[in-house]
């Protein structure tokens, strides 16, 4: 079966932002022009297509990532004859810190990303971390201020928060006509020309272009000025052209622009608000301009699983079947649904594939392409498409899957630990078993999500990103799953790690008649950079442990740090060497080793000055000013820490860091301070030692 749409035609691009800054309405206003839903769905209506989950709609946020398959021709709104029609497979992601492993896996898959912004508020806190997630993927984009028409909207300022928090990189290609209210289209900076939006709204908007108004002439031609400055600076034939003074074409300036926005040099800004229907078809005319299609991407790197070697496979459907599963979702109506982006090669339902991270052949009987949670059957896929499949057994959240005559491990995707946990009850002795499983289900689902069974209580413990993100399980367990759970208080999600370097040494000798054990190992502690985790590092030389008995010491070694010698928190971030010991002949076992390296490295924790860690969260309050000092106060109360305030139109913005510990219950707060006006969003910073006082408290309390 032959391609429909040439690689080169394909956009894979993701909707990022900060929460509320409108990135679903910007996708249903897209999935509208371009023809896939005929009417628009409102998410304060609670009938947004792409927020298609019962907790999305009724919340009015986004929860799980959506994916969808849309077709757009570049300015066919001015020109009815045009035929070069781009193929979008579209991600929508949450906004909300909770629900960011659903922008992480997104973005590992994506070639380009639409970073939205809300037009009064410029850039906010969860902006700059789905800004540096994109940035760790090294994920072009283009960037889409929303909401020009609310009042207190300036497009300057909006750039300037742009430079100053993101990227000095951006560069405007647009400028507002009109601001607020008055906002009624925008001056195309590229081809000088000005783009009106016309008709009612929520219908059929007309898009026309006319001369540059007369009051705007002069503006428009600084802001092209500096555009053109920065686009040239990226080309030297360009360059030379510029200064020689001789007029650079339109076909120039995207050309150039393009290659720079796929390098990562240059970001474009677009101006709109989706609400109103402005400003959308221009921005989808520079996702097919500027962001990359598969091919102009380097090819994917990966390893063979068989001999460790790097080897790469380009963005072609000549090379060998090649993709990665990003998300395993629970669908109502087909089960286990598995999402996956194909990086190379072309293949047919009914075939297998080699799953490289368990080795198992995987039988692939059915190809969906996704409408948000709609589904449409496929015969064959090809080198760029991202569609799911139902019934994968034993494929998980980062797996490969590939062409078992040409295996390959792709890098897999990384997800920030829990730092929250609750523990769940079920009301029924026969609901146990069935929580253990819903539980499971949601687990691989969810990479952010954990479960563990408490070895002392037998209690359930669930682990999660914040107050939200366990509320919305607690909630699909009831509705999904008929369980009616009941939940414990929110526990802080403490960690232990080390603060100087330390050695220690232990012998475990035991003779019990016949056989006995012995284990003797000698190792050092030493602390990490946060974010490093654990290390075993194996120094010994001259066989005075057998190498047998190595594995068994760094088991005891992992299974220790599980526990810390504080409070019972897992040690994370120590670099652990094993450097001398010995072995008796008869009695050594594994056994034997790995509890001496227990023991050992609990000894060396002791002695290294173990403290314990609490995660410190990014918190951002936006306020009437005359609740300022309240909110302050409450604000050091709770040991947090003032880093800036500012001002956001009429309102006071506080941005702080605070201890999780401390957060709880601040919503109830925050609303009888503020009379219920203010508003606040928190997300996880660092993790942090707790002070003396607080530890104490701390170990006290798990002591009870």
């Amino acid at each position: 079966m032959p391609r429909n749409y040439s690689i080169e035609k394909y956009r894979d691009i993701g909707i990022i932002a900060h929460i509320d800054a409108g990135k679903t309405t910007t996708t249903e206003r897209i999935l509208f022009f371009t023809g896939v839903s005929h009417k628009i769905g409102e998410v304060h209506d609670g009938e947004a297509v792409m927020d298609w989950m019962a907790q999305e709609r009724e919340r009015g946020i986004t929860i799980t990532s959506a994916a969808t398959t849309c077709f757009w021709t570049p300015k066919k709104y001015l020109d009815s004859q045009r035929t070069d029609e781009y193929r979008f497979n579209i991600i929508d992601t949450p906004g909300h810190i909770d629900f960011t492993s659903e922008v992480q896996r997104s973005l590992r898959v994506l070639d380009g990303a639409v970073v939205v912004f809300d037009g009064v508020a410029g850039v906010e806190p969860q902006s700059e971390t789905v800004w540096r997630q994109a940035d760790k993927y090294n994920v072009p984009r283009i960037c889409f201020v929303n909401k020009m028409d609310r009042m207190g909207a300036d497009f300057e300022k909006d750039l300037q928060s742009i430079w100053t928090k993101l990227t000095t990189n951006a560069v405007a290609v647009q400028i507002p006509i009109g601001s607020e209210s008055d906002f009624e289209g925008v001056v195309d900076l590229i081809e000088r020309k000005a783009l009106h939006f016309e008709g009612k709204e929520g219908q059929n908007v007309k898009v026309s272009d006319s001369e540059i108004p007369e009051n705007l002439k002069q503006q428009a031609e600084e802001w092209r000025q500096k555009m053109v400055e920065k686009i040239v600076a990226e080309d030297e034939d360009l360059m030379n052209k510029y200064l020689a003074g001789e007029e650079i074409s339109i076909e120039e300036l995207r050309s150039v622009l393009r290659q720079a926005v796929i390098a990562y040099r240059l970001v474009p800004v677009f101006f709109g608000t989706s609400l109103r229907n402005k400003g959308v078809q221009p921005m989808l005319d520079g996702v097919c301009y500027y962001l990359p299609s598969p091919i102009d991407l380097p090819p994917t790197k990966g390893i063979n699983p068989d001999n460790g070697e790097a080897v790469e496979r380009k963005a072609s459907d000549s090379e060998p079947f090649c993709a990665l599963a990003f998300k395993v979702a629970t669908d109502p109506f087909v089960g286990s649904l598995t999402y996956f982006r194909v990086y190379s090669g072309t293949f047919k339902k009914g075939n297998y594939l080699l799953n490289t991270i368990t080795g198992q052949k995987e039988r692939i009987g059915r190809l969906l392409r996704m409408h948000s949670n709609q589904r449409e059957e496929v015969e064959e896929i090809f080198t760029g498409d991202i569609v799911g499949t139902v019934g994968l057994k034993d494929t998980t959240t980062g797996n490969t899957l590939c062409d078992e005559n040409a295996p390959i491990v792709l890098e897999k995707i990384t997800f920030p630990e829990p730092v929250i946990h609750i523990k769940v009850e079920p009301k029924t002795k026969t609901d146990q078993e069935k929580l253990g499983v819903s539980l499971k289900r949601l687990q691989d689902e969810d990479p952010t999500f954990r479960i563990r069974t408490d070895q002392d209580t037998g209690e359930t413990i669930i682990g999660g990103m914040g107050e939200l993100h366990l509320d919305i399980i607690i909630d699909r367990l009831r509705r999904e799953f008929g369980l009616d759970v009941t939940p414990g208080r929110p526990q802080v999600a403490y960690k232990e790690t080390v603060e100087t370097h330390a050695e220690a040494e232990t012998k475990y000798v035991k003779q019990s008649g016949g056989r006995g054990q012995y284990g003797h190992v000698m190792v050092k502690i030493d602390p990490q950079e946060q974010g490093q985790g654990f290390e075993f590092v194996d120094e010994i030389k001259g066989g005075v442990i057998p190498r047998e008995y190595i594995p068994a010491v760094e088991k005891g070694v992992k299974e220790a740090l599980e526990k810390g010698v504080v409070a019972g928190f897992p040690v994370v971030d120590v670099k652990v060497t094993l450097y001398d010991g010995s072995y008796h002949e008869v009695d050594s076992s594994e056994i034997a080793f790995k509890i001496a390296g227990s023991m050992a490295v609990q000894e060396a924790a002791k002695k290294a000055k173990a403290f314990i860690m609490e995660p410190i969260m990014k918190l951002e309050v936006v306020i009437q000013p005359d609740s300022l000092g309240d909110v302050i106060g409450d604000i050091s109360s709770r040991r947090g820490q003032i880093e800036e305030t500012s001002e956001r139109g009429n309102m006071k913005v506080v941005d702080a860091k605070v201890p999780l510990a401390d957060m709880f219950g601040y919503a109830t707060s925050l609303r009888s301070l503020t009379e219920g006006r203010g508003t606040f969003t928190m997300e996880f910073s660092h993790y942090e030692k707790v002070p003396q006082s607080i530890s104490l408290a701390i170990v006290e309390g798990r002591r009870r």
